[in-house]
């Protein structure tokens, strides 16, 4: 397949983490056009030289490179495989590039669909969640064909430091659900060991300087430890996001024969944290069941 010289780059999904990653790339001097369900969140991108379009197809047709990042596989598919969508406005030669976390299976089918009209599909989905994404730090996964991959590699890293091809269509998917499978069970770790600390009358922030520089360090620990003893859980990555992931997982799961108890008893608890009004919280917000917040 034959690319283009990479000058236009086009952005669906302007959310917490979409607004940064979107402002880099236009901080690295590319052409920027964007579309989001809400134009208000697209002003300041718009105020810096962005390019709006009223749909996401319209993007497709002028851009060399267009990146998604949206909420749900449904949202995926409505915008690559509609009549109008992605796939079917792309010129031969573009690269898309989906940065949501999503199906592998629905990744799969985007890419052959894509491969079909001499379009190529990457599954890209991230970690690090809206700090890394205003860092620029983000840890990218990727599953696709590996010169479309090495075409847009400068492109991605404009957004995060860790870049790396996992294998063909799916990969990348794949990859983000073995990260979140892992960051279930931690979240569940960190808010019993707070709570723990709590209830043995220790001061949990002094407790953190501890644990936290040793073997029990994690992102979720350090980042999210403090954000859930001062009470902060706004999101930098929603709830019901989290619950989606899980749920991708945990079927991806079924289909290989794989028993998941820890995420599967993660997932009940962040289904009980939604029930209850919190499902638009960040994901530290699972401290309120062990703290009664």
């Amino acid at each position: 397949m034959d690319f283009s010289d990479i000058k236009t780059v086009g952005f669906i999904g302007l959310g917490i983490m979409g607004q940064s990653m979107a402002g880099h790339i236009l901080a690295g001097g590319y052409q920027l056009h964007v579309y989001n369900r809400s134009r208000a969140k697209a002003e300041q991108l718009i105020a810096r030289g962005a390019t709006w379009h009223d749909q996401p197809g319209e993007i497709a047709a002028v851009c060399d490179v267009v990146i998604t990042m949206v909420g749900f596989p449904q949202d995926v598919e409505d915008i690559y495989l509609a009549p109008d969508g992605l796939v079917a406005r792309a010129r031969p030669g573009t690269v898309l590039i989906d940065m949501t976390t999503s199906s592998p299976s629905l990744a799969q089918r985007i890419a052959a669909a894509g491969a079909a009209k001499g379009v190529a599909v990457l599954d890209a989905p991230v970690s690090g969640g809206d700090v890394g994404a205003r860092n620029a730090k983000l840890s990218i996964m990727i599953g696709g064909a590996e010169p479309a991959v090495e075409h847009v590699r400068k492109l991605l890293a404009l957004m995060g430091e860790n870049v790396v091809r996992q294998g063909a269509a799916g990969a990348g998917q794949h990859t983000k659900m073995a990260n979140q499978i892992t960051i279930a069970s931690n979240m569940m770790a960190v808010c019993e060991s707070l709570a723990y600390a709590k209830k043995a009358g220790l001061d949990p922030k002094v407790v953190l300087k501890s644990i936290g520089a040793g073997a029990a360090a994690s992102f979720a620990l350090n980042n999210l430890g403090p954000r859930m003893l001062d009470g902060d859980f706004a999101p930098g990555f929603y709830v019901r996001h989290f619950i989606k992931d899980m749920g991708i997982a945990l079927a991806e799961a079924e289909t290989l024969g794989l028993a998941l108890p820890g995420l599967t008893q993660a997932k009940a608890l962040y289904d009980r944290l939604a029930a209850a009004g919190h499902d638009d919280e960040g994901t530290q917000a699972l401290f309120r069941l062990y703290a009664g917040a």
